[in-house]
């Protein structure tokens, strides 16, 4: 997780109930922070809001990277944020979406951040993020018994999800964004004619491959959060010649007056014109045509005729979420719904899940016999535990070389959620290494990692190999794993199931040990 300060944390890493904290949420478009009291209930009393519209995808290239200029705004406004945070006392934890996650210098933004700024940005996947906005929608509309859709229409990505009752059905992230559309299509101060045809299209064909699972899952009600959809809905409302509400938070608006909207803002036809558009916030005047284009198809595609406006979003979800992981962290499991998505990928992928199940007992027990010498935190172990689930699924593409296609299966899986994108590279090398070469700092993925990730992946890979080979005969002959340590050497104790023989196993981990006796500077007998 980001970076947090000593207010309102225990030397646990627990969130006391009474904390403050803090969430950035890093966009596209905009950079967002919100400082809140945690409440009874995982409820939040709100003490501060900033916003400030850098643009961090403003650049060429469809976004493939971060212009110098608009990493120079973000770190700005992340210094001034944490100053914010500091203020309060609170902890932060900052997380990145679309502009960050795919720019191929995204890595220069995540260390100026930290190095300049003082804050440790996590990159989301778009699964992750529809997540966390999901949570933060949950707190704003009253919705929980209900199954919902929810649209989240952002600078460089559209995040939609069918959930109930707080559980993920089905979601996509679709790179629709507002200001991506609008720079393909919407480019010039004035549009052209065919511009607006073109983008429906457009949208419509990106839109289309997820219709079965939403018509097979069905919905109640429409839910949209953002500033593109809080943007429209204020137009509604001057529409309607209603004095400006107080607050967006469910407002609901017809899919009627949607096209209403988005006519005027066509027809508007340059971006000053729409500046002048009733109820439109003028600094969103030349990227609210696509974010609406986007909106409108949403609702025409998958048949919804009103939706219900969510001041709520990601950083919400963030905060709640920051709770959540906190008291479950201390728990020695996986959190359930990480745990539930790590198991149904390795369900989809592993010949064998029962052997990797097994693997995992063992690489627990490993873990915690041992904890003394290797000093890792809970967190780690929940790493170890994935790692461990998910280290066969390569085999579902190929006997060969499976340890290198395993890390390209867990590295690029939709299915994966509660994780941070730093999270799932650190399961996916840790399982990537449980065979084979150690490893090294001319592999380009763990020398993109910073040093304290490359330790703890060699660390966990270390006990993952030994754990491996306590399950040799694939027959469970292993009960128990005990550990002892003399500062100088540490001996693993294996106690056989029943009369079983264990010389297979003995042999197998014996064979395996190198790597973590590097990690923990100590030689280990396997008795």
């Amino acid at each position: 997780m980001g970076q947090r300060s000593v207010g309102g944390v225990t030397d646990e890493g627990v969130v006391d109930r009474d904390a403050t904290l803090a969430a950035i949420d890093i966009g596209t478009n905009s950079i967002h922070l919100v400082v809140a009291r945690v409440a009874p209930n995982d409820r939040f009393e709100v003490v501060a809001r900033e916003r400030e519209m850098v643009r961090l995808g403003s650049g060429p290239g469809d976004m493939k990277r971060l212009a110098p200029d608009a990493i120079d705004r973000g770190i700005a406004a992340l210094r001034h944020m944490r100053r914010v945070a500091e203020a309060e006392s609170a902890s932060i934890r900052a997380v990145a979406t679309s502009a960050v996650r795919e720019a191929e210098n995204h890595d220069d933004f995540v260390r100026r951040a930290r190095e300049e700024a003082g804050v440790e940005v996590e990159v989301i996947s778009g699964v992750e993020e529809a997540r966390l906005i999901h949570l933060g929608v949950l707190q704003a509309v009253p919705v929980f018994d209900r199954r919902l859709m929810l649209v989240d229409i952002g600078g460089g990505s559209t995040e939609l999800l069918v959930g109930e009752r707080g559980e993920v059905l089905a979601s996509r992230s679709l790179k629709l964004g507002a200001i991506r559309m609008s720079a393909r299509f919407f480019g010039g101060e004035v549009v052209h004619p065919a511009a607006v045809g073109s983008c429906r299209k457009f949208v419509r064909s990106v839109l289309a491959p997820f219709v079965p699972e939403v018509q097979r899952l069905g919905f109640d009600v429409l839910i949209g959060s953002s500033g593109t959809i809080l943007a429209l809905a204020s137009m509604v409302a001057a529409a309607r010649s209603d004095p400006n509400p107080i607050t967006l938070n469910n407002f609901e608006l017809t899919r009627d007056e949607l096209d209403e909207v988005v006519g005027h803002l066509a027809k508007a036809g340059s971006v000053e014109k729409r500046r002048r558009l009733p109820g439109l916030d003028p600094r969103r005047a030349d990227i609210i045509l696509g974010g609406a284009i986007v909106l409108e198809q949403v609702m025409h595609t998958y048949g919804a005729t009103r939706l219900v406006v969510s001041e709520n979003a990601l950083r919400e979800g963030v905060l709640l979420d920051t709770v959540q992981r906190s008291h479950g962290g201390t728990l020695h499991h996986l959190r359930d719904l990480s745990r539930a998505s790590v198991v149904h990928l390795m369900e989809q992928c592993d010949e064998r899940p029962d052997h990797s199940r097994e693997i995992a007992r063992l690489a627990l027990e490993l873990f915690d016999a041992t904890a003394s010498v290797h000093r890792l935190d809970d967190g780690s172990r929940d790493y170890l535990e994935a790692a461990a689930l998910l280290a066969n699924v390569g085999l579902f593409i190929s006997h060969a070389k499976h340890h290198l296609h395993t890390y390209y299966v867990i590295r690029n899986s939709e299915h994966l959620t509660g994780f941070t994108d730093r999270e799932i590279e650190i399961i996916a090398q840790v399982a990537r290494y449980h065979r084979k070469s150690a490893p090294k700092p001319e592999h380009e993925a763990f020398a993109r990692l910073w040093r304290n990730d490359q330790t703890l992946v060699r660390a966990l890979a270390g006990l993952l190999r030994i754990a491996i080979g306590l399950d040799r005969s694939y027959e469970r002959r292993v009960a128990t794993v005990r550990a002892r340590d003399d500062g100088k050497l540490v001996q693993i104790e294996l106690v056989p199931t029943g009369d079983a023989d264990i010389t297979l196993e003995l042999y197998a981990a014996d064979a395996r040990k190198q790597l973590l006796e590097e990690v923990l500077d100590r030689q280990i007998t396997i008795t």
